[in-house]
């Protein structure tokens, strides 16, 4: 069988941090995709490959419960419910040319600002130094702080989904129907 060696030839990196460059790149350059993409179809999917490295950055932290969950409530339903939204929305004959097409220079201005106050709030920041005591959640942890102490939010989401689901279903309903009454 073969094994790997604790750290990569002609680097001395450790796997953990060249998959963790691997992942972080990916959701950076995903994210990017999302923000630049031309085409919101093509948005939407990369948003779907940005949660999908997001839950491999939870499973290389040791947090494989919160990486199911990423990939069965973010890629499993939130990514599927945005894209239908998106293609039950979108309009044939939008205009050629947006507004915001001609204000990249102020989200430009905007961004750089934005990370020039991330470097410096990072920069300033008293970072303290793990101790190593965190202690490993289980499932039944997990479970037992859902369903005990936070099952009043937990009905409360629920029900706003619920209605955000039936509202959606309700558009597309009143719109196949105007469709159907210019139609005679």
């Amino acid at each position: 069988m073969l094994t790997l060696p604790a750290t990569i030839p002609f680097l001395g990196w450790t796997w953990n941090d060249l998959l963790f460059l691997v992942l972080a790149g990916g959701l950076l350059g995903s994210a990017l995709f999302v923000v630049l993409g031309r085409n919101i179809i093509h948005s939407g999917l990369w948003l779907v490959v940005g949660f999908l490295m997001l839950a491999g950055l939870y499973a290389l932290l040791g947090a494989p419960l919160l990486a199911g969950a990423q990939v069965l409530v973010y890629i499993g339903a939130i990514s599927v419910l945005i894209l239908f939204a998106i293609m039950l929305t979108q309009s044939k004959a939008g205009p050629a040319r947006l507004v915001f097409h001609h204000q990249a220079w102020a989200a430009a201005l905007a961004a750089l600002g934005l990370g020039l106050l991330l470097v410096i709030v990072v920069g300033a920041t008293a970072w303290p130094l793990a101790d190593g005591s965190a202690q490993p959640q289980t499932s039944a942890n997990v479970a037992s702080a859902l369903f005990d102490d936070f099952v009043l939010p937990l009905e409360i989401v629920g029900v706003l989904l619920l209605a955000a689901v039936i509202g959606g279903v309700f558009l597309a309903k009143k719109d196949d129907a105007r469709e159907s009454d210019s139609d005679i």
